[in-house]
């Protein structure tokens, strides 16, 4: 998978891409990124990104010149045509169902944006996907891009040590994770629950899917389908 960024903050990316995950993805060869600096598509002497918004109001907006001319070189050299994602509050809502179809893409080009965001016309003629990580602002797009990027590629084969792992994770089958617990068995007076200690395989599965179900209904009630509906 390469993924190709444009930002006005280059080096924010200097330490995601070389911790944890999306080193072993970097490493294996399961993930190829470049980072564009923006200003180094500007033509003025002191590189200006950002202008004012016609119709007036607080808030500066990034150019579309310098956009238009990095998508160009991207997009107009390469077959078959990239996938060009806009994080922004704007956008829908990513979930787990997206970053699964992402991690199968072969090549995505994520636009950060700043400010009060882009120009739309960069969204009318570039933006193939516009989507939001939460019902909140972000100063920019590099938080959004990150997140995005790291829920996609752990979804690829050969990326996390045991895939299973991944598939039984929060999301899946509209479901939050249960609780999980690790040694010892007792700190500070706090037990694990004995169902775990027992050994009893279909008993552990049963504990770890009530409890899931419980803490589904008790906080994301937003995500149940009528398929699974928790009665009481």
């Amino acid at each position: 998978m390469k993924v190709e960024i444009i930002t006005l903050f280059p080096e924010f990316f200097n330490g995601v891409f070389n911790h944890s995950i999306l080193k072993r993805a970097i490493d294996s060869g399961a993930l190829e990124y470049i980072i564009h600096d923006l200003r180094d598509y500007t033509t003025d002497k002191h590189h200006q990104a950002d202008d004012f918004r016609f119709g007036g109001g607080a808030g500066m907006l990034l150019k579309p010149e310098p956009l238009f001319a990095v998508l160009s070189e991207i997009v107009d050299n390469v077959k078959p045509r990239p996938l060009v994602i806009y994080p922004t509050p704007q956008g829908i809502p990513f979930s787990q169902d997206i970053a699964d179809d992402l991690s199968k893409q072969v090549h995505v080009i994520f636009i950060c944006g700043h400010y009060k965001g882009i120009d739309q016309r960069v969204v009318d003629r570039w933006v193939d996907r516009e989507y939001s990580i939460g019902d909140y602002v972000l100063t920019g797009g590099e938080i959004a891009v990150t997140a995005m990027v790291d829920a996609a590629i752990r979804m690829k084969p050969g990326v996390l040590g045991d895939i299973d792992s991944a598939r039984s994770d929060s999301f899946r089958n509209n479901f939050l994770d249960c609780p999980h617990f690790t040694r010892p068995e007792e700190l500070d007076g706090l037990k694990v629950p004995g169902v775990l200690l027992s050994g009893h395989h279909l008993n552990i599965e049963t504990w770890r899917r009530i409890t899931s179900e419980y803490l589904t209904k008790r906080r994301r009630k937003d995500i149940l389908t009528d398929s699974n509906t928790i009665q009481g």
